[in-house]
């Protein structure tokens, strides 16, 4: 139904779409300094502005809003629609604590009692 519009009003409608998806979505990748907003998440990978963002390649971080959330290694980046698809070989979750590197009993006691 879009192709029977003009070319003006399609744009119009594409860069509206943008804009919504920018705004509802809190989620942003930042390479080094540079910052650039998502505008969809999937399992595999997420999608990227394509006017604003160079083809991506190496690792990247994702925040959701100022939490840094995962860090990604991004191995292919393809233009699609005016959205920069970029596909991600890995996605390691960031942790507030470093991991165990011990088996820890889920039954342990918490705290120890000192003898009276």
């Amino acid at each position: 139904m879009l192709e029977f519009l003009p070319k003006e009003v399609r744009d119009g409608l594409e860069a509206a779409r943008k804009r919504a998806l920018k705004r509802k979505s809190r989620l942003r990748v930042q390479v080094g300094e540079a910052i650039f907003p998502v505008l969809r998440f999937w399992d595999e990978g997420f999608a990227l502005d394509a006017s604003l963002t160079p083809h991506l390649r190496g690792l990247v971080d994702v925040y959701d809003g100022a939490r840094h959330i995962f860090q990604c290694l991004i191995i292919a980046s393809t233009e699609e629609n005016g959205e920069l698809i970029c596909d991600f070989k890995r996605s390691t979750m960031v942790t507030d604590k470093a991991p165990l590197d011990f088996w820890r009993d889920e039954n342990a006691p918490v705290a120890y009692l000192p003898k009276a």
